[in-house]
């Protein structure tokens, strides 16, 4: 046994994630190193720094406001935290791996420069990028992935593998589908609901650049709905896929959550709303769909009901187990979807599995 041990090969998965800000006073340098990143503001160095410090400034108040409905802090980080604990649990019984998991926060703390150091302190054999964007888009994962491969000063001597996405895992999808089932476990009838499958939108521009974030939502809601379709209940589906969250002036990718819940209103529609880019419970989901958005539904006098984000769902956090221990036993570095067998079309560019 104490050879085993011996043996063993050291593991650092990384758990990558937006953040937020963790006090009233964090909002602002928040949203500057958000807005200053160069895959959020596709602008020159110096041009974007000023776009972001402008930014900030202005938006710095009305952020406030939103995150004092969640404690003047985002909960992000202690969602990821019980999702580290989670999946440590889950890759507990592994006996020829020591695994050590660590939080990497792309625009607050823990911030990659402390966690490489933290890292490289552990002195892994590999270390397994793990991104809690479950679809790949070129603002979330590639940004979070580049600032550390960058900092990473041992990339010589760790072997480095990627989970690049999975919009389409097997299990992530079935923790979708249990979630939706839990929660409407006491609605037999349908017929008078609608689902929004709700996302973080992004701007147009992205996508026509070749971004293939939009296309593996799609993917990811075309499998959730397959699959409900097969209980009676969800035989006849009435859903959309929309995106929420729009900032400034650009267009963005459509519909928009707001004006579809406004629509559906009109029509009487009731709503079953779904967060299916957001693996955490968040601003997004807690004050803009659970606050703002159900305003407007309650206006209309339609009932809404939301879907809970993953979490620490056993089958999600089942999901990613099962992916890290899959690359484990891979010699390669890069994992897509265990059922993710090709690659986004040549049309999204950005595609880092080409």
């Amino acid at each position: 046994m104490s050879e085993i041990i011996k043996n063993r090969r050291k593991i650092a998965i990384v758990l990558f994630n937006l953040g937020g800000p963790d006090s009233k006073e964090a909002v602002k340098p928040f949203l500057f190193n958000l807005f200053n990143d160069k895959y959020i503001i596709t602008l020159p160095k110096f041009l974007r720094c000023v776009i972001a410090k402008l930014i900030s400034s202005r938006r710095e108040e009305t952020a406030q406001k939103i995150y004092a409905h969640t404690g003047n802090k985002s909960p992000i980080l202690a969602e990821t935290i019980a999702q580290k604990e989670a999946l440590k649990k889950e890759l507990k019984n592994t006996k020829t791996v020591e695994f050590e998991i660590f939080i990497c926060m792309r625009h607050w703390h823990p911030m990659t420069d402390e966690v490489v150091q933290n890292i490289e302190k552990y002195a892994p054999d590999e270390v397994i990028m793990l991104p809690l964007y479950p679809q790949f888009s070129t603002t979330t994962t590639a940004s979070s992935f580049e600032e550390f491969t960058t900092k990473l000063k041992n990339k010589d001597k760790i072997k480095l593998k990627t989970i690049c996405c999975y919009p389409i895992d097997e299990k992530f999808i079935k923790a979708h589908v249990s979630l939706i089932e839990e929660k409407l476990s006491s609605k037999d009838d349908l017929s008078g609901f609608r689902m929004l499958f709700s996302a973080h939108g992004l701007p147009e521009k992205m996508i026509k650049n070749g971004d293939p974030y939009q296309w593996q939502v799609e993917q990811t809601v075309e499998k959730i709905t397959q699959l409900l379709s097969q209980k009676t209940k969800f035989k006849e589906l009435d859903y959309k896929i929309t995106y929420q969250s729009k900032v400034g002036p650009l267009k963005w990718i459509d519909p928009n959550t707001e004006d579809e819940i406004q629509l559906a209103g009109k029509e009487k529609k009731s709503l079953i709303i779904i967060p299916v880019a957001f693996v955490s419970e968040h601003v997004e989901t807690l004050v803009e769909l659970d606050i703002e958005y159900k305003k407007i539904a309650d206006v209309s006098g339609i009932e809404y009901i939301r879907i809970p984000a993953l979490s620490t769902d056993e089958i999600f956090i089942k999901s990613l187990a099962g992916m890290v221990t899959k690359l484990v036993q891979q010699s390669s570095g890069l994992l897509t979807s265990s059922e993710f067998v090709r690659t986004c079309p040549d049309y999204y560019s950005k595609c880092p599995c080409r």
